[in-house]
């Protein structure tokens, strides 16, 4: 009777140990399902970071290189060196033409100041000319009004002496017949004889006069040549002066001239434009470098990336912004702590479920696809503390989702 109640209670407790077993097991796989939903994981992703190809700006043969592949640089530090001297020949000549250009500019600048002077000073004489002019006017209308008391003078002087001569000459023949005086016969003579000389100074003074009428006239005509000659200077002048407009348009062409032929010589040395890792270095000095033919690649060595392809139904568990767990292979003991930065929104389509995208109507194949395999979209996360001698570009790594 004993031996039935023990075999009845192992029975018993065999079957609610094997109930709690099977309860453990579906609430740790509910554990593993809501934390794989939640914290989604995956091991297909690999690290990233940006880089970029330098090529010079510049040819000609590498002077020096400062670095060897796969070498670490600060931001600032010397990369390479091309040969500088022609374009340091090219600044100089750039700079002496602009330097001649501004020569010119002030020499022409003196002698366009020099032609105005030379149109003031013509009008200045056209100025005294005309002054001349009006004074030589001035001279000849008194010279003619001489002219004419002049003519008036020895008019009356003539009268004058008509009329003693006529009383000279009625009074000699009556001194025969006593019917005058001796002395009023020689005070008609000498008053016949005072008249005459006045009729000859007037006469005189006439052709004074005259004289000084015609010089007056050959100055006032000396005046006006002057003065047309003075208008044409002055025009001339006028005509000479010139702009400094087309040497200074020039300005520009030799300022930019000497800016480029600076440019090129300062990118005779190439500089490091960040921290980073060179790569891909395959020359030695001597080379000679083309123009955006690049020499070797840098790895942007301050912002590392772990990009994990994640299945489209994880998506909805991720967001940027939320923390994550970074793992590489080459440390997998080792947890980086990430930020998922972007979750892509895009990737090739597959040509088995929608065809082939041409033009005309789309090649879709008839084929039925029993499993659908989902879409896995990149998941770009930023590492937080990445170790420069572990991470590079395409290493394996393991993402791991913690939420917010």
């Amino acid at each position: 009777m004993d031996i039935e109640v023990n075999v009845t209670t192992e029975r018993q407790l065999s079957h609610w140990v094997s109930i709690g077993i099977v309860a453990a097991a579906a609430a740790m796989g509910l554990m593993v399902l809501y934390h794989v939903n939640h914290y989604p994981r995956t091991d297909d992703a690999e690290v990233f970071a940006n880089f970029i190809g330098i090529a010079p700006q510049v040819e000609g043969p590498i002077m020096h290189l400062n670095v060897r592949d796969n070498q670490f640089v600060k931001k600032g530090e010397l990369l390479y060196e091309i040969d500088e001297r022609p374009y340091q020949y090219k600044l100089e000549t750039a700079i002496s033409e602009q330097a001649a250009l501004e020569g010119q500019i002030v020499d022409e600048a003196r002698r366009i100041a020099a032609l105005v002077s030379a149109v003031s000073a013509s009008q200045a004489n056209i100025h005294s000319s005309e002054a001349n002019i009006a004074r030589s006017t001035a001279a000849v209308e008194q010279a003619r009004a001489d002219v004419t008391n002049a003519e008036q003078g020895v008019q009356r002087a003539k009268a004058e002496w008509t009329y003693a001569s006529n009383n000279l000459h009625r009074l000699e023949p009556l001194l025969t017949k006593k019917f005058v005086t001796v002395d009023q016969v020689d005070r008609a003579r000498t008053l016949e004889i005072a008249q005459s000389e006045a009729l000859k100074q007037a006469e005189s003074q006439l052709l004074l006069s005259q004289a000084a009428l015609r010089s007056a006239l050959a100055q006032s005509k000396r005046s006006q040549a002057d003065l047309d000659q003075s208008k044409a200077q002055h025009q001339q002048a006028q005509h000479a002066v010139t702009t400094l407009e087309p040497l200074v348009n020039q300005r520009g062409a030799k300022e930019a001239a000497v800016k480029d032929a600076r440019y090129n010589f300062n990118n005779c040395r190439v500089y490091a434009p960040f921290d980073a890792l060179v790569t891909n270095l395959n020359i030695s000095e001597g080379a000679y470098a083309h123009v955006g033919q690049e020499v070797f690649t840098l790895i942007d060595a301050r912002t590392w990336w772990a990009i994990g392809n994640f299945r489209e139904g994880q998506l909805v568990h991720i967001s940027p912004g939320m923390r994550a767990d970074v793992y590489i292979l080459s440390k997998p003991n080792v947890r980086f702590a990430g930020v998922v930065d972007s979750v892509g929104f895009g990737v090739t389509p597959d040509p088995d479920v929608i065809g082939k995208l041409q033009p005309g109507l789309p090649d879709v194949q008839r084929t039925l696809n029993w499993v659908h395999l989902a879409s896995r979209y990149p998941v770009r996360v930023r590492v937080q503390n990445p170790s420069p001698q572990l991470f590079r570009i395409g290493e394996s790594a393991v993402v791991t989702v913690r939420g917010n």
